[in-house]
């Protein structure tokens, strides 16, 4: 499916990153905080108090993007972005970042944060929750045996 898109309207998602926090600096740099590509914690259901995808896009033309975050099974949200707009000049890039408040997760697995632009699927990333109390018992446990 990204594959139509990106040759329908000259548009590709150069990279996704997930972070605590993105930051537009002096010369319109951006600093990201608390990079990360999967979530361990000791307790489930756990909260995130920020968090960003950071979409970064080269093509051109103007796109409404939006984010969402599925549960392992896909059939509900966990946290959806509102649509936001933005423009690409021909041989340009873009940053689209979408920012969440106290996402939470509910049980360990494997989430799905999904781009959809122009109102369809164009991207999906999988973000692992895991809970650090039953690797450590698995790990414990096979150091024994």
């Amino acid at each position: 499916m990204a594959e139509a898109i990106n040759k329908n309207s000259k548009l590709e998602l150069l990279y996704t990153m997930f972070c605590d926090d993105v930051r537009l600096e002096v010369g319109n740099k951006l600093s990201f905080m608390g990079v990360f590509q999967n979530i361990m914690v000791q307790q489930l259901p756990v909260s995130l108090i920020k968090f960003a995808v950071v979409n970064h896009w080269r093509g051109e033309g103007t796109h409404l993007s939006e984010v969402r975050i599925l549960t392992p099974d896909r059939q509900h949200p966990v946290v959806v972005s509102q649509p936001t707009s933005f423009e690409i000049t021909p041989g340009g890039f873009a940053d689209n970042i979408s920012f969440f408040v106290n996402v939470t997760f509910p049980t360990a697995g494997q989430y799905w944060v999904q781009t959809l632009v122009d109102s369809n699927l164009f991207d999906e990333q999988e973000l692992t929750v895991s809970d650090g109390r039953e690797l450590s018992t698995e790990n414990a446990s096979q150091a024994v045996n």
